[in-house]
């Protein structure tokens, strides 16, 4: 357990020294290939799209985890504690969820409204072609407020409870339902994914808003953060990514549109002046998590030592 903290804190040190490298051979990005390669709706007969979907998501949760099993089964304590924030560090991306946003803001003041469109629609599926300058960043900062559970807490959320294996299992879940979880023609093969996912973040999510709100109530902005959650929070499709979104909204005194879906949050400034203040809500929910956890894994050693 002691263990455990130590790889938390180094992981996400990790993380802000090198972010996310640029490689095809990245755990995630060998992933993804793999994905690609049987997740192809037409590579089966509609009826059982949603079989294939099934035994395809546990082959690729049970390959993907199986070398970070390996480590936390079998390696010596100080491989361990070499490899083990380096496997934990490819789950998760914090860095890169600010890195991305930055080149969205950066695009929209250093070149046209054509290249923030396209770089926000390296973060989003929706169409980008006619979104106007308020939109392309509420869509980056929709992103970014959303992926604060799937990216951040609930990587480090099931590390705490089943370690490595729990992180990477996490990951492959989230990965597939990223690529497959869509109301189109991989509506069949990516169900499966898609609830799964669902309900890996249940219990993330909800922990994230928490923590959100304790932050806001620290800033003397509670009421709208609350206010939000509890009127916005199911506007977003699903029941795990409204719950960020709507409280950091709120509690920033933001909208966040996406056109013709759903508006959350209430219009107190501009995406442009709020920036800053959604990226410190996202950094404070990830600090306070971790010290948290680490919090709580050091006093489990502690009692289980005694």
């Amino acid at each position: 357990m002691a263990t455990a903290a130590v790889v938390i804190a180094a992981s996400l040190l990790v993380d802000r020294l090198i972010g996310d490298p640029h490689s095809r051979y990245h755990p995630v990005a060998v992933l993804g290939r793999f994905i690609g390669w049987w997740g192809v709706p037409g590579r089966y007969p509609a009826r059982i799209q949603r079989v294939a979907g099934v035994a395809g998501t546990a082959a690729t949760v049970a390959l993907f985890t199986a070398p970070f099993l390996l480590v936390q089964l079998a390696a010596p304590w100080y491989l361990y504690l070499l490899l083990a924030p380096l496997l934990l560090k490819a789950c998760l991306a914090w860095r890169a969820l600010e890195e991305h946003t930055v080149a969205v803001v950066r695009a929209l003041e250093t070149g046209s409204i054509d290249a923030g469109r396209s770089q926000v629609g390296m973060m989003v599926s929706r169409d980008t072609a006619r979104l106007e300058r308020e939109q392309i960043l509420s869509a980056a900062y929709e992103s970014m407020t959303e992926n604060l559970v799937d990216s951040i807490i609930s990587p480090l959320f099931y590390f705490g409870l089943f370690g490595l294996a729990g992180a990477a299992a996490f990951r492959a879940v989230n990965t597939l339902d990223a690529m497959l979880g869509y109301r189109d023609e991989r509506l069949r093969i990516g169900w499966f994914p898609a609830r799964a996912d669902d309900v890996a973040n249940f219990i993330p999510a909800r922990i994230t808003g928490l923590i959100l709100l304790a932050y806001f109530a620290a800033k003397g902005r509670f009421a709208p953060a609350y206010a939000a959650l509890r009127r916005d929070r199911k506007k977003r499709p699903g029941f795990n990514g409204g719950i960020p979104m709507a409280v950091i909204a709120g509690g920033v005194g933001i909208r966040l549109e996406k056109p013709g879906v759903y508006t959350i949050g209430n219009p107190e400034r501009t995406l442009a002046e709020a920036g800053a203040g959604i990226v410190r809500a996202v950094r404070a929910a990830t600090i306070i998590f971790a010290l948290a956890e680490i919090v709580a894994l050091f006093l489990l050693w502690s009692v289980s030592y005694t």
